[in-house]
């Protein structure tokens, strides 16, 4: 993964960064939980401390968890967030009562880690990864604040993930796509075996509206551990959505009763099947539902949603012209992200800035898109594993056509050309950019336009 930059002057922070990025990668794998494990053995499996919920699927992983948090925390709840990848900053995976770690923090987790982080490589046959150091600090972290509950999202599938170490409470699974084929299987119920084995023995499962084979799947690995099980469109679900300017107004109706009115500034409707999804999470962790639990307090319910936040999706940084950032990487991502002409109007002309991954499904990705895209702007981030521009460029073509697609490889370029387009050939009200295709080239271009 790529090293992004530290805060200015923060040197400690820096050299964390440095030595973690020395590790394995997060693409580079090998199946197995036996180096977590004994890291966390020697940690004193700290992840036991904790109650926890457990998230998977292919996409609004980050958001849902986001959602879940700020729901616990708005019923009293000490929670640490874990959630990857990160957008600018590597201390936003480990979030302390909704707010990233200190960096001096997270330097001092790293230090008090790596002593049996070095023992544990010298014991193993592949030394311990980036993502597997990050999940030990993580678990580490929360353990020491004390937390009252965590909520992990995967790095990457369920079972073998680093972070299936926990035995959750609450097993969250959004909806499943092809993504990662090459790592988690090329069939949705190939992806969704491993993905169902974040489901322990009696937890409770709360399950995203999913293709019929990866519900079978799930709902045949519930039956096996005895999880409770609420579906979307069954036990719960949207009951309305109404867009609005800065976001939407949903009815949820969740374990215990609808909740009318609920304020989610977020755009797009999988982020309100998202909304529906936490608050489930949220009622089963408490009780509603399985313990003869009141229904939650629907004043807090909509307090917690209306302060929301998820950046680089579907977000809003500047209005004129305007400019959206979305991290789809790939087309299931897309296809929600395609959702943008309700932030932007109809009518408006949509210019993409797309900079993605060499490893990812570029060409379903580009298809999503070209309903939504009047033209199209190829860039790279900065990341070894960006797809080379003309490359990129060579598959846009074949998806848009030769004349609505140009090539300006420096992403600070490609959001100039895109902004300077946007204003003056459609005019402010007339035309608007959407920035994506990878979380890397949305942290970046949220540097570049200051929101960093």
């Amino acid at each position: 993964m790529p090293n992004h930059p530290a805060r200015a002057g923060d040197e400690a922070l820096r050299e964390v960064e440095e030595l973690l990025a020395g590790r394995w990668g997060e693409t580079t794998l090998e199946p197995s939980l036996s180096r977590i494990a004994a890291l966390t053995a020697r940690l004193g499996d700290p992840q036991r401390a904790y109650p926890s919920l457990h998230i998977t699927g292919t996409n609004g992983k980050t958001s849902t968890a986001r959602m879940i948090e700020t729901l616990l925390r708005a019923f009293g709840l000490r929670t640490g967030r874990y959630t990857s990848p990160h957008v600018q900053d590597v201390t936003e995976r480990i979030s302390l009562d909704g707010a990233p770690i200190p960096a001096e923090r997270f330097v001092e987790t790293y230090r008090a880690l790596e002593p049996h982080a070095d023992t544990v490589d010298a014991i193993q046959e592949h030394r311990l990864s980036f993502f597997e150091v990050l999940t030990g600090m993580a678990y580490m972290g929360f353990a020491e604040a004390p937390v009252d509950v965590a909520v992990v999202e995967v790095g990457m599938g369920g079972g073998w993930d680093a972070t299936n170490v926990i035995d959750a409470d609450v097993a969250v699974v959004t909806p499943i796509d092809l993504d990662h084929t090459d790592r988690l299987g090329s069939t949705i119920g190939g992806i969704a075996l491993e993905k169902a084995g974040i489901v322990k023995q009696d937890a409770a499962l709360v399950m995203a509206r999913q293709p019929a084979v990866a519900e079978r799947v799930l709902l045949e690995r519930a039956v096996e551990v005895n999880a409770t099980v609420a579906r979307e469109g069954l036990e719960f679900g949207v009951g309305s959505r109404q867009v609005t300017e800065d976001g939407q107004i949903l009815t949820l109706r969740g374990l215990g009763r609808a909740y009318p009115q609920i304020h989610l500034p977020l755009h797009g409707v999988h982020q309100a099947h998202n909304a529906a999804v936490a608050l489930t999470a949220v009622e089963s962790f408490l009780g509603v539902g399985s313990r003869q639990a009141e229904p939650l307090d629907i004043a807090t319910v909509r307090d917690a949603f209306a302060s929301v936040t998820s950046p680089g999706r579907i977000e809003v940084v500047r209005r004129w012209p305007m400019v959206v950032l979305d991290a789809a990487h790939n087309p299931a991502g897309a296809r929600a992200a395609a959702a943008v002409p309700e932030v932007f109007g109809s009518g408006r002309r949509l210019i993409g800035v797309v900079g993605a991954s060499a490893d990812k499904d570029v060409r379903g990705l580009l298809e999503a898109f070209e309903p939504v895209f009047a033209e199209i702007v190829i860039t790279r981030n900065s990341s070894a594993r960006a797809m080379n521009t003309g490359e990129l460029a060579a598959v846009a073509t074949d998806v848009f056509g030769k004349n609505r697609v140009s090539v300006v490889p420096a992403l600070a370029g490609a959001l100039g050309t895109a902004v300077a387009r946007a204003g003056e050939e459609f005019g402010p009200t007339g035309g608007g950019v959407l920035v994506t295709g990878s979380v890397i080239t949305v942290g970046e271009a949220r540097l570049l336009l200051g929101e960093g």
